[in-house]
Parts: C-alpha cells; structure tokens; sequence
C-alpha cells in the first residue's frame, strides 16, 4: 500500500476521525461505518484511537480489519486506505462488561481529540468527524475543557460558534443550545439571533457551495406572535435581528410559524433554518432523520462534523449500534471538505 505524505495534490480529501470514549458506541460505529467500501473510496481516513478496541469490535460484529496501524505521534501518511494513529501507550477496557463515566476512558478520549485537532490545525488533515464523548469522563480526568466545542473554540480563538443540524436537505441552525428552557428568556437578545443567521449564510456560501443563500427564521412563541397577541419577542427581538442580518446582505425571511416552518412545503423553500432552542430543532429533525442525522460547528474555519447521538453506555459491546449517523457525517465532512479546498482555490486564482 502507498502511503505518501498526504497533500492538496491528492484529489480525495483526508478525513480525520477521533474515535470517541472507547467504553462507548464511537468504536463500533466508526468501524462499520468505514467497513463500507464506497465510503472509503470517496476519501482518505486516519482515525485517532486505539486499534485493539477497534479491533475488538470488529471481531464482535463480524468484520474484516481494513486499516493498518502506526504510533499517533507520527505525521498521517495516507495516499489511500484507512490510518490507524494507534495510542498504544493508553489502557481502557471495560471491567466485567461494565461501562459508564470513567476517568481513564475520558482521558483516552481527550487525547485522541486533541491530537487531531492539532493536525487540523496544521491542515494535516482536511475535516474532523468526532465520535461521541462522555463530558463527565472529561470531569472526572481533570480537563478543563467541557466537551469538544470548548475546546475546538479555544484552540481556533473564537468566540462565536453555533451548532448546525444536517439531515438531507435539511439544515437547522440553534441559536442557543443547551440552555434551560426558562433560562432562554434571560438571554434572548438581539445578538443571540443574529449570530447564528451569520454564521450559517457564510457556511451555507463557503462549506455548501450555495451563491445567495435564502434563511428562514422561526420565531419564539405559537404563531410566531400572532402579531404581538402572544407575546412580543418577535418584534422585539426577532425582526431587529433580521434586519441587521438583511443590512449586510443577507438573504433572511421569517419570523415563520414554529408549528409549520419544518413541513416540506415551507422547508424547501429555504436553503437553511434557524431555530431558537434545542428541542425546537432537534425533535422535528430526529423525527425526519434519526439515523441520517449530522452535528456541524459553524463559527470555525474548519470543517468538524460529528453524529448526532451520545456514548450509549448501554448499547456498548453489544455489536447493536446502528452506523447511520456516523456514516453521514462522515459523508458530510467529505462533501464540505471538498467544496470547501475549491472555494479556496478559486479565491486564491482569482487574486492577481
């Protein structure tokens, strides 16, 4: 096998993929996901892990090893093919079958974490696709950092990041997150709704290849307000947003109706939504695509995408994870790579 130093000459991107908490499903979902021989066709992998939990559960599901291995501090050389960036120096195995936060297990999984961010950061690699984590392992070894948007937001020093949904045709960025539903009106401010309408146009512009994106807003309350019957966020807070965002240019319209904003007739017309809170977005989107359904972190000027499902302790070494979702960021990540190195291409031939 080949293996050259990877390069923009290499006409398929190198994904690099970090293998999660090895007590949970990011093992086994990463491996019968790459199992697919047309997934790996499109690209170049290095996966940051460990190959013996890889192994192991490509042993309990069945599969054939595809991947060869070498030591994680060495520069990814992958011309075709699936790297193992082995941490053969780390121990984590589930004790009598037993798995949950676990303070070697969160180290494990922040090391492989961190060194593909620093290779992303190097341009080593052209996209990341992290495996899930458990945020409480992360605790319990003493990092400072809560989970992966932390830390990929000080590594990158930025401040505005947001999430983005993808499922299909589908995408749906959060202006807030995990936030309390009765906090969210503490912080409701123009700026929170403005944010992500930015960040969303330019990624839809630069990682989805779309010229003049069209954005539709939802609003915050039944029938976006009913005109202010139903409460006045929209006009207070909603359509100043708007306004700023369509003052830059920006191609915005709403707010829309929350209850029909996500059915197919009105969804289709708009090139991506914004949605104000998490379960505003995440249960229309989990309804249209459970398994399909991918984690995108707008604000960075690289591309991170990541299946949208946790560890699931309890479905772990049960050969019983369905890959869907990961092999859909996967392909994801190669899709926004890929238009994303020939927007900088264009712009770089088109200087003089």
């Amino acid at each position: 096998m080949n293996r050259s130093l990877s390069g923009d000459a290499n006409p398929r991107p190198l994904i690099g993929i970090s293998m999660g908490d090895p007590l949970g499903i990011g093992p086994e979902v990463i491996v019968k996901a790459l199992a697919d021989p047309e997934l790996r066709n499109r690209a170049r992998y290095v996966v940051y892990g460990m190959h013996d939990v890889l192994e192991l559960v490509a042993d309990q599901a069945e599969l054939n090893r595809f991947w060869w291995r070498e030591p994680y501090d060495r520069p990814p050389r992958v011309s075709t093919g699936v790297l193992v960036a082995d941490f053969d120096d780390l121990q984590c195995t589930a004790i009598n079958g037993l798995r949950g936060p676990d303070e070697t297990a969160g180290h494990a999984s922040f090391r492989f974490f961190q060194q593909a961010v620093g290779h992303l950061r190097r341009a080593a690699i052209d996209a990341l696709v992290t495996g899930p984590i458990c945020k409480e392992s992360w605790q319990l070894a003493r990092h400072r950092f809560k989970g992966h948007t932390e830390l990929l937001r000080h590594e990158f020093k930025t401040r505005r990041v947001n999430m983005l949904f993808v499922a299909g045709d589908l995408r749906v960025a959060l202006a807030s997150d995990h936030i309390p539903l009765f906090e969210l009106r503490n912080r409701f401010t123009i700026g929170l709704v403005h944010q992500p309408i930015d960040l969303l146009d330019r990624a839809l512009r630069e990682w989805f290849g779309i010229e003049r994106p069209h954005i539709g807003v939802l609003g915050l309350n039944p029938h976006a307000g009913e005109g202010g019957l139903i409460g006045d966020e929209e006009q207070r807070v909603i359509e100043p947003a708007l306004t700023m965002a369509r003052n830059v240019g920006i191609h915005v319209t709403g707010p829309l109706s929350p209850d029909t904003a996500f059915t197919p007739e009105v969804a289709s017309g708009f090139d991506g939504l914004v949605a104000l809170y998490h379960d505003q977005a995440l249960i229309p989107i989990k309804m249209h695509a459970f398994h399909q359904a991918v984690n995108v972190t707008l604000g960075l000027p690289v591309v991170r995408t990541s299946p949208d499902h946790g560890t699931a302790f309890d479905l772990a070494g049960k050969n019983r994870a369905h890959p869907g979702s990961m092999t859909a960021a996967i392909g994801l990540a190669i899709d926004l790579a890929t238009t994303h190195r020939r927007q900088r291409s264009s712009s770089a031939s088109a200087v003089p």
